[in-house]
């Protein structure tokens, strides 16, 4: 037995030994093996090679609209003692220790080179340099600034730029598609996706005024000044500020409605600042204890509370106490309404108030005059 099991070893060995000498020299010798291949699905639907073709993809909004977005960055001089840890410190790195840098997004919104951002984003600043979808840095002035929408307008010396589209933020709806389109953190253009949450928000305390379109598409910081378009690829609203808890985001972002954007743009580019209407009031909203013992049947309208001397209500006849329904035809529903109103009528206009006085309703004519910059309080 034991004589046979050598027998078989030795055979088995040269059979292999054999084997692996053909397969080295002589391949061809052994029969074919059929090969193994995975067998995959794939898509041949005509067309969806092309992502603009795909139902589920927003690549032809993105595609239309980020070549006219914008990375800004801003430095400005800050006086540090020359003994300074800091001072010192940052010139050990290498860093300008006279100099601080920051980061943040813009529009091109004509040709000829103007583009659209937010104030807080080139506010105070020394220098401002933009750079191109192309990676082309120019630099850019101010052309002017409205820190009470927290918008400005910069130019740069260069034409035939990619100018954005307008669309209507006034047609949006709870629930559509928006893109936001940015710089968040330095990292450059960057897209992210979301609906409008709610439209009209105010009351916030980041502008004196307030008519946001919340989204939850994420917006963090480098991403103020930025285009939030509609899912064509059209500008409504340039993206503003952010809730968050953390300095990132949260899913609540706010966007500065295009329609006001666009009426900043116009009258700093024609005038080189904004000219609101104003009334010289202080208002407060109808609380419902109010409302009863006014015997209203409705929270609508603005108490005002202060008249201004000489101020152009008080000119009008309007006392404390009146309740403000309507500015030359438009209803007001808060005090925020009455602001809206008021500095959308040129200075210097005729319009009529609606009031109610003691239970009398009243339609006196007011001489709107020019709203004092920068007014402690929305009037």
């Amino acid at each position: 037995m034991h004589r046979l099991w050598i027998i078989f070893s030795q055979t088995t060995t040269i059979f292999l030994a054999a084997l692996f000498v053909v397969a080295t020299l002589k391949p061809e010798w052994l029969p074919a093996r059929t090969a193994q291949v995975a067998v995959v699905q794939q898509d041949m639907t005509p067309g969806t090679t092309t992502p603009a073709a795909r139902p589920d993809s927003h690549h032809a909004a993105v595609k239309k609209a980020m070549p006219s977005v914008v990375n800004i960055s801003t430095s400005k001089e800050v006086k540090l003692p020359r003994n300074s840890p800091l001072h010192e410190l940052r010139r050990f790195l290498g860093d300008d220790p006279q100099k601080a840098t920051s980061l943040g997004s813009g529009v091109i919104v004509s040709a000829s080179g103007y583009i659209l951002t937010n104030n807080h984003v080139v506010e105070a600043a020394d220098e401002i340099e933009v750079s191109l979808s192309d990676g082309k840095m120019l630099i850019a002035t101010v052309v002017g600034s409205d820190p009470e929408t927290d918008l400005a307008v910069l130019r740069v010396d260069a034409k035939d730029l990619p100018a954005i589209t307008f669309g209507s933020s006034d047609t949006l709806r709870v629930g559509d598609i928006v893109l936001a389109i940015g710089n968040p953190f330095g990292f450059g253009q960057t897209v992210t996706l979301g609906i409008v949450s709610a439209l009209g928000r105010s009351g916030l305390g980041i502008n004196v005024f307030e008519n946001f379109i919340q989204t939850d598409a994420a917006i963090n910081p480098g991403n103020s000044g930025g285009a939030l378009i509609d899912a064509s690829g059209n500008l409504i609203g340039i993206n503003t500020a952010i809730f968050s808890r953390n300095g990132g985001s949260m899913g609540i972002g706010f966007a500065t409605p295009v329609s006001t954007a666009k009426s900043v743009l116009e009258q700093i580019i024609k005038n080189g600042a904004v000219t609101r209407g104003w009334i010289g009031v202080e208002l407060a909203p109808l609380t419902p204890a109010l409302a009863e013992s006014f015997k209203f049947g409705t929270l609508d309208g603005a108490i005002i509370k202060g008249v201004l001397t000489d101020g152009p209500a008080d000119k009008a006849g309007v006392k404390p106490g009146d309740v403000l329904l309507s500015i030359d035809g438009k209803a007001v529903t808060d005090p925020q309404g009455v602001l809206n109103a008021v500095t959308g009528i040129a200075p210097g206009s005729a319009a009529r108030m609606k009031l109610k006085r003691k239970g009398q309703d009243l339609e006196i004519p007011v001489t709107i005059g020019r709203r004092p910059k920068q007014q402690a309080r929305p009037e």
